[in-house]
């Protein structure tokens, strides 16, 4: 075989290389688009069930809180036995979907908030074997262009978590079958990257069971900077989504309007516009640079923060243009934290410090979700999405320190 014949050869096996990995990352987004609709299935019905089970907005925020307890606990414990590390992020995948469905259907069963609370803290619990070992999965098929393939996952998720109020603004279906289309969502979602999805080429070295790699990872000055940083993101994004559907419909009440339908789909606006900010995210990640991406991105959603609740008595509009900045700029940054958490980890344990990331920002997220209504009872809306500033302010601060250290030389190709 001559030169021109080999080279022509190695061409053509790197396309093919290229081009797999790009379907595995469309099979693995699609898979966290249907496996995480759950997460909020509960949430978009909020409205109806308020009704139903006759319970106030504080019991009603629960339902999203104990989500978010159950996907702390979950992470917690996968990362005490490194499960993200030690077995195929595929099977953890599937066993996770199947355990939320089953657990998201057990709804249809009750009538009470506090049986629903039990509920929905398994359901985020079982999240937790969903979420994670997907990013890990995936960046073993991309070494370059990773902060990209990660944002195209985030993206996914975003606009999976968000699939429950689209569903629910069809025509004011009844809260039952929007838990039972998300349950079915979830399954099939799960047994995506079982059948499917592969391990790619980049796999990360085999690792033992080792408890003492949560100390290790918080040791790690470049990982602790890129947990911080995850922690102020999170202080404001859950409270956004679970939030902005009743603070719209309270506004659009206010002024006169008919909401429901409206404030559902309004809400599905920002969870897409989420979507967008994620993927385009990677890409500026990518070439711009990690820190300065989330620099950028976390500036603006502290702002759009602070300022959101102050048009609430003015044109609703402007507050669902402020909502669409504020939606694709709060989420934007999200997988390029978890990014850097690949590039800066002990490779042997990069699920486990994935967890742990992610297991630290839901805990935040359990504070700001109950701390929303109360503050909206004190300040009005006026302020109370203001509170949530101070989070996007301690991620600057952190990427700004971040930047500052040697190892920033690990993260995105050199760019920090």
């Amino acid at each position: 075989m001559s030169i021109k014949d080999n080279r022509f050869a190695l061409v053509q096996y790197k396309e093919a290389k290229n081009r797999k990995r790009w379907w595995m990352l469309a099979c693995m987004a699609t898979s966290l688009i249907l496996a995480m609709s759950t997460w909020f299935s509960a949430s978009a019905v909020i409205p109806q069930l308020r009704e139903v089970w006759k319970i106030s907005s504080t019991s009603a925020a629960w339902l999203t809180i104990a989500v978010q307890m159950g996907f702390v606990c979950g992470a917690l414990i996968s990362s005490l036995l490194n499960l993200s590390d030690i077995i195929s992020p595929r099977h953890i995948i599937l066993g996770g979907a199947i355990g939320a469905a089953i657990a998201n259907m057990s709804l249809l069963g009750t009538n009470g908030i506090v049986v629903a609370i039990l509920i929905r803290f398994t359901t985020g619990f079982f999240l937790a074997g969903v979420y994670p070992p997907s990013f890990k999965l995936i960046s073993t098929w991309f070494r370059s262009g990773r902060g990209l393939a990660l944002g195209i996952l985030a993206s996914a998720i975003v606009l999976g978590s968000g699939m429950p109020h689209l569903v629910n603004g069809l025509g004011g279906l009844d809260w039952r079958l929007v838990i039972y289309l998300t349950s079915v969502l979830t399954i099939l979602g799960g047994l995506i990257p079982e059948l499917i999805v592969k391990q790619g080429p980049f796999a990360f070295p085999v690792a033992r069971f080792d408890p003492w790699q949560i100390a290790g990872v918080f040791a790690n000055p470049g990982v602790r900077m890129a947990i911080i940083g995850y922690v102020g993101h999170m202080w404001e994004l859950f409270a956004l989504y679970a939030w902005y559907s009743i603070f719209l419909n309270d506004m659009l009440l206010s002024h006169g309007f008919s909401a429901g339908m409206t404030s559902a789909y309004a809400t599905f606006a920002i969870f897409v516009a989420g979507s967008l900010g994620c993927w385009l995210g990677g890409i500026l990640a990518d070439r711009w640079g990690r820190t300065n991406s989330n620099i950028l991105m976390l500036s603006i959603s502290g702002t759009c923060a602070f300022v959101i609740g102050l048009f609430f008595d003015t044109f609703p509009w402007i507050v669902l243009l402020i909502g669409l900045v504020w939606g694709f700029t709060v989420v934007a940054d999200s997988a390029q934290f978890s990014t850097m958490v690949t590039e800066l980890a002990n490779q042997s344990y990069v699920g486990t410090a994935l967890t742990i990331q992610l297991s630290a920002g839901y805990t935040i997220t359990v504070i700001t979700i109950w701390l929303i209504p109360l503050l909206k009872e004190a300040f009005g809306w006026r302020w109370a999405f203001a509170f949530l500033a101070p989070g996007p302010i301690l991620g600057v601060l952190s990427m700004l320190k971040l930047k500052s250290l040697p190892v920033v030389s690990r993260i995105a190709g050199g760019k920090g």
